[in-house]
């Protein structure tokens, strides 16, 4: 007799913002973007200035419910809010430990709002900012704890030199990795250049659409993302680097994230295969090892099989098994109310939705 369920260990989004979860339905822009910058400037950093301690938190609890329906079980998380820094990586860890899920948190420090908190170019050989100095205290902070964390830094082209060497002495110091934005678009093709110096394996370099030159790290492809935003097919199997995949705060299913791994890339030359995509997919486990011993269980009887999942949009989760606990047990959270979590979460939303309204 066969089965019609399956087991997997749990996912890893090996790139997220939770608070990204609060985004759907926001206003839109006042100034249509013409180019991902202007989607940064008029959308997310308007956006990430205007979180607070209750968005934070509801905006994670949130995120987290989503990933363990869909199998993930681990988050790496980049956050950033330049109003409400101090706490936030506590705040994550909170809301995601009363949900059940695994998350590895960092602070992204960016020098690009000046000590007056303008949005500013940023100079490398300017100095760091005030806001860049609270973030990097925020992380050390939270790294002291000794709960799993990165360091995070924006992206080169929004950072000081002396940020990106603060940043990259701290996660040396702690011995993580640097969780980065990297040539995601075409403001910061060659930011390689500048970081070449710091990164090493323990790096999460993101996006890499725009990246000229190797450096050392785990590459985090975010497809979705990337086609939402138009900067182009980051053609990531052209570098040796391990592959991972992230959402890039869309949501945590990774499983539709890997479908459209498998489609982009198909796309881009047809002899792509999704067992390709299918180890990128799976490479999350080794950033996160801990995944390997949770239990996941699909309804469908050929997890094991790129070729099949590929093809299968039906694909659902019905329990997880996170450090030994069934965290969702026949399609629901057994730690948390998820009605609950979502009127909390809504209530963050209008709150968000509205102080970006009133934003110049």
């Amino acid at each position: 007799m066969t089965t019609n369920t399956y087991t997997t260990t749990g996912l890893v989004c090996a790139h997220h913002h939770l608070y990204s979860s609060l985004a759907r339905g926001m206003p839109a822009p006042k100034v249509a973007p013409h180019h991902f910058l202007s989607v940064l400037e008029n959308v997310w950093w308007k956006l990430d200035a205007a979180l607070d301690h209750d968005m934070i938190y509801w905006s994670a609890a949130l995120g987290a419910a989503e990933a363990l329906l869909s199998g993930t079980t681990a988050i790496i998380d980049h956050h950033e809010s330049p109003n409400c820094i101090e706490g936030s990586l506590e705040t994550i860890y909170a809301a995601c430990s009363e949900v059940g899920i695994r998350v590895v948190p960092c602070y992204g420090v960016t020098d690009r709002w000046s000590d007056d908190g303008i949005l500013q170019q940023v100079h490398p050989s300017s100095a760091m900012t005030r806001a860049a100095q609270i973030g990097l205290k925020e992380t050390e902070q939270y790294l002291v704890s000794g709960k799993p964390a990165m360091v995070g830094v924006h992206a080169a082209f929004t950072c000081t030199d002396e940020t990106l060497e603060a940043a990259a002495q701290l996660a040396n110091q702690y011995n993580t990795g640097v969780h980065i934005h990297v040539a995601e678009g075409l403001d910061d093709r060659g930011a390689e250049k500048r970081l070449n110096k710091y990164a090493n394996d323990q790096w999460l370099i993101v996006h890499g659409v725009h990246l000229q030159e190797p450096i050392a790290g785990t590459i985090v492809h975010n497809p979705r993302s990337n086609m939402n935003n138009a900067v182009g097919y980051a053609r990531p199997s052209q570098w040796s680097n391990r592959i991972a995949l992230g959402s890039d705060g869309i949501d945590s299913n990774m499983m539709s994230e890997f479908q459209l791994a498998f489609v982009a890339g198909r796309a881009d030359n047809i002899s792509f295969s999704p067992e390709l995509a299918w180890k990128w997919l799976w490479n999350g486990s080794q950033l996160v090892p801990e995944t390997q011993s949770d239990v996941v269980t699909w309804n469908y009887p050929h997890m094991e099989s790129a070729w099949h999942v590929a093809y299968t949009t039906s694909v659902h989760v019905t329990d997880v098994n996170v450090n030994n606990e069934y965290v969702l047990r026949e399609g629901k959270l057994t730690k948390v109310d998820l009605g609950e979590i979502r009127r909390k979460a809504e209530e963050q939303s209008q709150r968000l939705h509205h102080a970006l309204a009133m934003s110049a």
